[in-house]
């Protein structure tokens, strides 16, 4: 199964000259390991550092030190969560795909007929994903964020567009054989893949603008699905190319 997240806005009226992107990003575990190791071994995470285990590990409220995460402030948790959280991230058996659209380069190339970044990228992960899944029916399944009423309908037209109209190199019949279906699940619901997904997206998003890395770029670099040993166009994913083919 997949599971999804982003990074930046998908809003081409609005491009932040600070972090100009969108980046949408899957996780890609065995539907077991999903529901069961990696959603025992999350818990355990959260219980040993918190003591509790209803904690949702969230990008944007770790880095800022808030909520349930006000202990990031001292020195001694924030380096004692890092080193288990990047332990936690090596050791689990999972494959990152992710597409990263530079809005600003998108725009300027395709104009008023420039794709939406979100659908974009969402064709692009789904390509991706029914390339991993290989010639097994019906055994994928892709597990989203829930948003807003308005950004949940376009995620779901977005998909019912996919399998009926396909993507430029995967026929629809191929989405529908492999992919089960999508599922949009609250944050509230406490998912451990989609957790591990908003843990990714950032990261990349960082790299493609040439920002400082740290740890957990190494091991998200280790774990890009690859072809022919490389994951640049097999993992990750960056549009507009430099040279794109038309």
């Amino acid at each position: 199964m997949m599971f999804l997240d982003e990074s930046g806005d998908h809003n081409l009226a609005v491009i932040d000259p600070q972090y100009p992107l969108f980046v949408l990003g899957g996780i890609i575990l065995n539907r077991d390991y999903a529901s069961d190791e990696l959603e025992v071994r999350l818990r355990q995470f959260k219980l040993d550092l918190f003591g509790r285990d209803d904690i949702i590990l969230h990008t944007a409220e770790i880095t800022r030190s808030k909520g349930a995460f006000s202990a990031m402030r001292y020195t001694p948790f924030r380096e004692s969560f890092y080193r288990a959280l990047n332990a936690l991230m090596r050791s689990l058996e999972y494959r990152v795909i992710a597409c990263v659209i530079k809005k600003d380069a998108h725009l300027a190339r395709h104009g008023f007929e420039a794709i939406d970044p979100y659908l974009l990228s969402l064709n692009v992960l789904v390509e991706r994903f029914c390339f991993e899944l290989g010639d097994t029916p019906q055994s994928g399944l892709i597990v989203a964020e829930k948003r807003d009423p308005t950004l949940d309908h376009q995620l779901e037209l977005a998909w019912l567009n996919l399998r009926i109209q396909g993507t430029r190199f995967l026929q629809a019949s191929v989405i529908e054989e492999r992919i089960t279906g999508l599922n949009i699940r609250s944050k509230l619901d406490n998912i451990a893949g989609l957790q591990l997904a908003n843990l990714v997206v950032s990261p990349i998003g960082r790299y493609v603008l040439g920002k400082r890395m740290f740890d957990d770029w190494e091991i998200i670099q280790s774990k890009f699905r690859r072809r022919h040993g490389a994951y640049e166009g097999a993992g990750l994913v960056v549009l507009p190319r430099e040279r794109e083919k038309e």
